[in-house]
């Protein structure tokens, strides 16, 4: 399966722009044979628009999330739809509270395979914990042969999550993300981690963009499960094409027992 990590430029609360840019990342990605496209974390407001949540928060079925699976569907191609601010209140199966960090996965025909609501909110210099309600599922979907599982940005701080998403049964974990400038190394180290430590592929998709004093560092890479580089980037717009095989985790887990010589 081919996996691209859309690295979009994002404008502060431009949301009609900011998701032009997405599709048409998506339009490009799904010509240059692409299977999965994963957007940004809230690629249609910003991550740091934080004033802007509460007006440009969307159910599932909403104006942005529509397009989106419209788009997968036109193209014929899957896209992991991260993240929006979702409005919960109109969600029917949502946990209670008032906006949340959610991401949507569709596949090729636009179906909606699973959601995934940011388990663990970032309070360094950020209003996310004050804003948003954190999520209580973990989200897993077959696809193209993966077990595809979902994560958000600072949960990759979390190996637990991680482990968790591995005895799901994910061999591929897709992280929409929106990682500022200065903490490059913690960016390019902690999803190389979660990759090795659980033998899995990890694609980290990374926006691009100034907010004020915060800019995302950009830096989208995929990693396979013995932690190499398969593709990665700089700061700049662009799309990071890989190719990922789930019979190369299996192959892995095998070569390197690590995975069956745990003890719980």
């Amino acid at each position: 399966m081919r996996v691209t990590c859309a690295q979009i430029h994002i404008e502060s609360a431009d949301v009609a722009g900011n998701t032009d840019r997405a599709v048409s990342a998506i339009e490009r990605a799904a010509s240059e044979g692409s299977d999965l496209v994963v957007l940004p974390e809230i690629f249609n407001v910003g991550y740091f628009a934080f004033d802007s949540y509460a007006r440009a928060a969307e159910p599932l079925d909403g104006e942005t999330l529509t397009t989106i699976r419209e788009t997968a569907r036109d193209c014929g191609v899957g896209v992991l739809a991260g993240s929006i601010v979702e409005d919960l209140a109109a969600s029917d199966d949502a946990p209670e509270g008032d906006l949340a960090n959610t991401s949507v996965l569709f596949g090729r025909d636009g179906e909606r395979l699973a959601v995934y609501r940011k388990h663990h909110l970032f309070g360094y210099e950020s209003a996310e914990t004050e804003l948003l309600t954190p999520g209580e599922e973990l989200s897993v979907a077959s696809f193209e042969g993966h077990t595809v599982g979902m994560s958000t940005c600072y949960d990759l701080r979390f190996p637990e999550l991680y482990r968790e998403l591995a005895e799901l049964g994910a061999t591929l974990v897709c992280v929409p993300s929106a990682w500022p400038y200065p903490r490059v190394e913690h960016w390019q180290l902690l999803p190389r981690a979660r990759a090795v430590e659980n033998q899995l592929y990890v694609a980290t998709a990374n926006g691009s963009g100034q907010f004020g004093e915060a800019e995302l560092l950009g830096r989208s890479a995929v990693y396979d499960p013995w932690g190499t580089t398969l593709a990665g980037s700089n700061d700049d717009p662009t799309l990071v094409h890989a190719t990922v095989d789930p019979d190369t985790v299996a192959a892995t887990r095998e070569e390197f027992p690590a995975w069956r010589d745990r003890r719980r």
